[in-house]
Order: structure tokens, then C-alpha cells, then sequence
């Protein structure tokens, strides 16, 4: 590769982050893959060895919620490396319940791991990007912020969150030549979701049982047949060579359909498919 770039990216002991930092590094780029415990590397390097490409990521350890940790671990890359031309904030996970089962404690930690814990890298990784006048910051959102789904209410406003703060964004980091995007995955066969089905804040006097055991059926059933999250590695490894990017890419099975069924149909229209399609 004529011009490898320097890429951070979070949450890499499974799922998205993994698969991106292997296909990034088989490509030829650099890849600093920050993992919350670094004993969980094996896998990672075990699928980069098998492309060749070990030797091109760095383990480093990093929660994303620790803001000292995190200017730590963007320092030390820029410091050994001189640049970071890609950030990819993918680290996050799923908190499922009915809004008033879920206690507020959970909802503040899904918001700091899935946004505030991103607005935060992105502050420090964009003097460096500015000095260069480029950079690429690729946000990991979802289809949940865009559609929002009953049961996992704290998960939609982090990701929605997410999706107003990456607009806002890209129109003030255009003039410094510095790009945003956001991928918004739908269900992958990834371990976001059997982690958010334990998560789960359940209560068999809840007054909301039967609603939330449909749409933990429903969630269930979905990522059983979803397809190869390799596809999205390849997508957010693609945009490191793309000098013109969207600001957003949906992805997976059936989701343009989603979007454009959510945006055309009138409210009570939709919402009375959702119910429906719920059995409430």
C-alpha cells in the first residue's frame, strides 16, 4: 500500500471492532486496537495472524469511560506514530429493559460508554487531525439511531445521541478537511445482543413483561438469522481510502426498507405495524 494510514479503534475484543481492526491491518494500514482487558487479545491475533497481518497491531488497554486512560492512549499513538489519520469510536453495548425498569445508574453507564465516552476521543484526536487539515472519524451508531425499538429504550437514545452529535460534527470539522461518518448497522451476528439479552433489567411483576418478552423474542430471532458482520469491517476499512464519504451507511439486511418505511409511513401508521408485528 502506497500510503497506509494510522487507525485507532475501540472495542476490539469482539464483534465490529475485531473484525474491522483485522481487515484495516490486513490491508495494510497500522491499527492501534484498544480493548477494555487485553487478556481478551488471543482471538484478534489469532485472525490477524491468519492474513499476515499481526505484526501490524498494537494491544492497548483502554476503558473507554476512563477519561485519563483515554488521553493516555491517544498521546502515546500519536507520540510513537506522529499522526492518527482514522478514529474509529465502536466500542459500546446494549442495555436492555422497559424505561421504567431500568434504574437510572444503567442509563447514565450505557451514555457514557456509547457517547460521551466518543465525544471524548473525538476531543482528543482532533487538534492532532486539525494540524493536518485531514483525518477520518468513523462513529459505530446503528439502525437504533434512526428507528428506535421499545426494550431497549437506554440503547436507542445513546445511539441517537450518537447521531446528532456526528451531524453537528461534520459540518464543523469540513473546513479543516476532516471527514465524519456513521455506521449504522443493523442485526449482525455479533455478541452486542446476547450480551444485552443478560443485561436486561427483567421483573416478573413488571407491568411490561409480556411487551418486553415479545421484543426480547423478536431481538433473538433477528440476530440468530443475521448476516456476517465481516461486511462491516470491510465497509468501515473501505472508507479509510475514500475521500469523499457519506455521512451515513446503513447497513444489513433489510434496512434501507426499515428506513424508508419509518420515514414515509405516517406515526400511527407505523406504530400500528410495530404492535402488530409485537403481538400488543
Amino acid at each position: 500500500m502506497a500510503d497506509p494510514r494510522v487507525i485507532f479503534i475501540t472495542g476490539t475484543s469482539s464483534g465490529f471492532g475485531m473484525l474491522t481492526a483485522v481487515e484495516c491491518a490486513a490491508r495494510g494500514h497500522r491499527v492501534i486496537a484498544a480493548m477494555r482487558d487485553p487478556v481478551r487479545k488471543d482471538r484478534l491475533l489469532e485472525l490477524a495472524g491468519g492474513r499476515q497481518a499481526a505484526d501490524r497491531i498494537d494491544i492497548v488497554p483502554l476503558d473507554v469511560t476512563d477519561e485519563d486512560a483515554a488521553s493516555r492512549a491517544i498521546a502515546d499513538a500519536v507520540g510513537r506514530y506522529g499522526r492518527l489519520d482514522m478514529l474509529v469510536n465502536n466500542a459500546g453495548y446494549a442495555q436492555g429493559g422497559m424505561a421504567e425498569d431500568v434504574p437510572l445508574s444503567a442509563w447514565r453507564a450505557q451514555m457514557e460508554t456509547n457517547f460521551f465516552a466518543a465525544v471524548r476521543l473525538v476531543q482528543l484526536v482532533l487538534p492532532h487531525m486539525r494540524q493536518r487539515r485531514s483525518g477520518l472519524i468513523v462513529n459505530v451508531s446503528s439502525i437504533s439511531g434512526r428507528v428506535a425499538m421499545p426494550g431497549f429504550g437506554p440503547y436507542c437514545a445513546s445511539k441517537f445521541a450518537l447521531e446528532g452529535f456526528s451531524e453537528a460534527l461534520r459540518l464543523e470539522l469540513a473546513p479543516f478537511g476532516i471527514r465524519v461518518v456513521l455506521v449504522e448497522p443493523g442485526s449482525y451476528r455479533t455478541d452486542i445482543w446476547r450480551k444485552g439479552f443478560e443485561l436486561a433489567v427483567r421483573s416478573a411483576d413488571s407491568p411490561y413483561r409480556d411487551l418486553a418478552e415479545s421484543v426480547f423474542r423478536m431481538a433473538r430471532q433477528s440476530a440468530e438469522r443475521a448476516p456476517d458482520p465481516a461486511e462491516v469491517a470491510r465497509r468501515i476499512a473501505d472508507l479509510a481510502d475514500d475521500p469523499a464519504p457519506p455521512l451515513r451507511l446503513p447497513l444489513g439486511r433489510g434496512v434501507r426498507s426499515l428506513l424508508a418505511v419509518r420515514s414515509l409511513l405516517p406515526w400511527n401508521w407505523y406504530e400500528r405495524m410495530i404492535r402488530r408485528a409485537l403481538g400488543v
